[in-house]
């Protein structure tokens, strides 16, 4: 795609825009998805009551919108290796983004670990990897968005232009406000492999120690942390992944075949990925996800072809299995407990991770966990993190068996609590269940309804609460 047809697909995306009957609910058409609210095929989650204080929302369920086809922005625009920036379309995938980049010597400073994550998607919504404790979060380095706000101007919003407040609280609106139809990023200089080192931790405390002082230095052990983030098998099995940059690699391991990649770090000291491959070194197998679909037994892993070990197929088959209900057919038949749908990654300061994982491994048990720090630089209004303090993402992904005389949502509100006790926050690419007040009051509402009626004053598209918090 030229400037020039950008231009067109803009003009374009606006007229059809403009053409939808007023009031009518807007949902973009994708052939993916990374989030993790199934409201569509949940029937038995209750719609959630409209803001008092928002702009009007659309009554309409969210399967009943208008599909707003914008397709034509999933490309890369152009590369500059001079200036190390590129500006891309914003349903481009971090995939194909990668690809473009990596071609030059460059990649964008955080690549999130699934492939079809989108560079819109991960500015609207949250984005983390392993550079995170270098770079902050995927929007800090974004310089520009070109956005179709919900009142159907499109915008230019830069840190300093007229529409500052929409660039910044642009993070964490999950397309309640805009759809990204391009970003301008900065890049960063890559070496041809990553030199990995795994550390063992026998306690959470120890690991916590760990991060922070990497934090402060940059290394751990005479390793130099290019990137950083880790694996909790057990209170007492953890472990720190510091990659470094490296323009050699005595050897190069391969985890998009029999190997799988989680597995090496309880085996292996030390490593070599091409930075290809360490860049999707998670995807495979969807951090250890894959599993549940017995694609890790020797026997099914030859089987199944290596096309489709991949994020976007897995999520497919779980979309699939939450519309029909196979699972809890199953469960139910085999007069098994219910089982609770447990998918978050929260952020926690870092003087209080220790903590979380000793609730986590007390109350809900799942394992592995992933371990993720990062650091922001500015304040962002909706997802409000403490500019400079090091925070560490967690992430578990999975089902919990409910205790007797428990429903749905229990571990979710005890995880909840726990966050917000320990002055973390939550993503909300998968379920909620927090009161309308509490919600705003945690994702800063007087900000986001500023921004809502100066944007979408109409209320054509959702609102954050109810696009986001399934039941109370």
């Amino acid at each position: 795609m030229t400037a020039e047809t950008y231009e067109v697909a803009v003009a374009r995306l606006r007229e059809a825009y403009a053409a939808l009957p007023p009031g009518t609910p807007v949902r973009l058409a994708k052939h993916t998805s990374n989030l993790f609210r199934f409201r569509d095929a949940d029937p038995k989650s209750p719609k959630s009551p409209k803001s008092p204080k928002s702009p009007k929302s659309p009554k309409s369920p969210a399967t009943s919108a208008a599909p707003l086809d914008i397709s034509a922005f999933g490309h890369v625009l152009r590369v500059d290796p001079a200036r190390r920036t590129a500006w891309v379309g914003g349903m481009t995938t971090y995939e194909d983004l990668a690809d473009a980049t990596l071609g030059h010597g460059l990649m964008p400073k955080v690549v999130p670990q699934l492939k079809t994550i989108t560079l819109g998607g991960a500015v609207t919504g949250l984005g983390i990897e392993s550079t995170s404790l270098r770079n902050g979060l995927p929007h800090e380095s974004v310089t520009e968005m070109e956005i179709l706000t919900g009142d159907g101007r499109v915008l230019r919003a830069t840190a300093d232009n007229e529409h500052a407040d929409l660039f910044r609280g642009f993070p964490n609106s999950y397309g309640t406000l805009g759809y990204a139809l391009s970003l301008t990023i900065e890049l960063e200089p890559v070496k041809p492999f990553v030199h990995l080192r795994h550390f063992r931790f026998g306690s959470a405390e120890a690991c916590m120690d760990a991060i922070g002082q990497i934090a402060a230095a940059g290394s751990f052990r005479g390793h130099r942390a290019d990137f950083v983030d880790g694996t909790a098998f057990t209170p007492g099995e953890l472990y720190l992944t510091v990659g470094a940059f490296s323009d050699v690699a005595p050897w190069r391991s391969d985890y998009t075949g029999q190997q799988i990649y989680y597995q090496s770090i309880r085996r292996d000291k030390e490593d070599f990925l091409t930075i290809r491959d360490y860049l999707w070194r998670w995807d495979t197998d969807w951090f250890w996800c894959s599993r549940a679909f017995g694609v890790q037994k020797p026997l099914v892993r030859r089987l199944w072809p290596r096309r489709y070990r991949r994020s976007d197929v897995y999520r497919k088959l779980v979309a699939l299995d939450q519309r029909y209900r196979l699972t809890d057919a199953m469960d139910s038949r085999r007069q098994s407990p219910a089982r609770e749908f447990v998918t978050q990654d929260v952020e926690i300061p870092l003087e209080h991770g220790a903590d979380f994982l000793r609730f986590f491994a007390a109350s809900v048990g799942m394992t592995p966990v992933w371990i993720c720090p990062l650091r922001d630089e500015r304040a962002w209004p909706l997802y409000p993190l403490a500019p400079g303090e090091v925070y560490v993402n967690f992430g578990f992904w999975g089902t919990v068996a409910l205790p007797e005389g428990r429903s749905d949502g229990y571990y979710n509100r005890l995880i909840e609590d726990e966050v917000a006790k320990l002055d973390g926050h939550k993503s909300l690419y998968s379920t909620a269940f927090y009161s309308e007040d509490e919600f705003y009051r945690r994702y800063n509402g007087e900000a986001y309804h500023a921004l809502k009626r100066a944007y979408d004053g109409e209320g054509r598209l959702l609102g954050l609460y109810e696009k986001c918090v399934r039941g109370r």
